[in-house]
């Protein structure tokens, strides 16, 4: 049975770990040729070795998705190497705590330098190759954290609403290159991003936290990286080929309440 991604080419930040690595597995589960795009070169090798042993076909990049040149020399290897670029994923993320008058400057920057700029460079970096291939998709990893105030989260917050605007902005401006921009706005996922603000939820007590957070989720539990990584497959191919500018909602009906 043919791939949903048979004949392309996926880039995916922060593929690494988390949502990252499932959506690069699946990508290439459906036969796309991946680039596995992290800050960490050893999690973006453990990716790509895995892709690798399921048959698949994946570079590992290491790069700062926040500082240009790194990107866009990223980018520039995954087409040399894979031979064209259909599909980016726009998954890295960073996490940022605390309330307006809480935040520290330093990492208040560090959360829109990854989340918000992060994904204007790699999407300027890609849109040259995306529009030579005669089109393609881009997904922007957004949150429930940019639709609904989330307390002590005020920088994530802001960023993440960056990045929603900032899809629908991209949307209409690569609608002429034909190429699909849309944004994942995924509730908690169980990831390793998570886990530490899940701790600090629970007073230090993971299992505590876990609880607290499930509590907001009707569906009775939060989300896998896996779900999350089907929604993009979703996006990203033939299936969503009438979706651009949308915001996907993927929360177990968290903001639905």
């Amino acid at each position: 049975m043919a791939g949903k991604l048979d004949g392309k080419a996926a880039l995916v930040t922060g593929a690494g770990s988390g949502i990252g690595r499932a959506a690069a597995e699946l990508f290439a589960a459906e036969g796309a040729s991946v680039a596995v795009v992290d800050l960490r070169a050893d999690t973006a090798e453990e990716t790509t070795e895995k892709i690798l042993a399921a048959g698949g076909r994946a570079i590992a990049v290491a790069a700062n998705v926040a500082v240009a040149d790194e990107i866009g020399a990223a980018v520039g290897r995954a087409v040399t190497e894979l031979g064209r670029l259909d599909l980016v994923y726009n998954n890295a993320g960073v996490d940022s705590r605390g309330s307006v008058f809480e935040a520290d400057e330093a990492d208040w920057d560090r959360c829109f330098a990854v989340n918000v700029k992060g994904t204007y460079l790699c999407s300027k970096a890609a849109v040259p190759y995306l529009a030579e291939g005669g089109g393609g998709a881009i997904v922007n990893q957004g949150s429930v954290a940019g639709l609904v105030a989330i307390p002590n989260f005020a920088a994530y917050c802001a960023a993440k609403g960056a990045v929603i605007s900032l899809t629908r902005s991209m949307a209409i401006d690569l609608a002429a290159r034909k190429i699909r921009v849309n944004v994942i706005c995924p509730g908690t996922v169980f990831t390793p991003l998570m886990e530490p603000m899940l701790r600090a939820r629970g007073g230090g007590d993971l299992e505590a936290g876990l609880a607290a957070t499930i509590v907001k989720y009707p569906i009775g539990r939060l989300g896998s990286p896996e779900e999350i990584a089907r929604v993009a497959l979703f996006l990203g191919c033939d299936d969503g080929s009438f979706l651009t500018g949308s915001v996907l909602v993927a929360d177990g009906g968290m903001t639905a309440q």
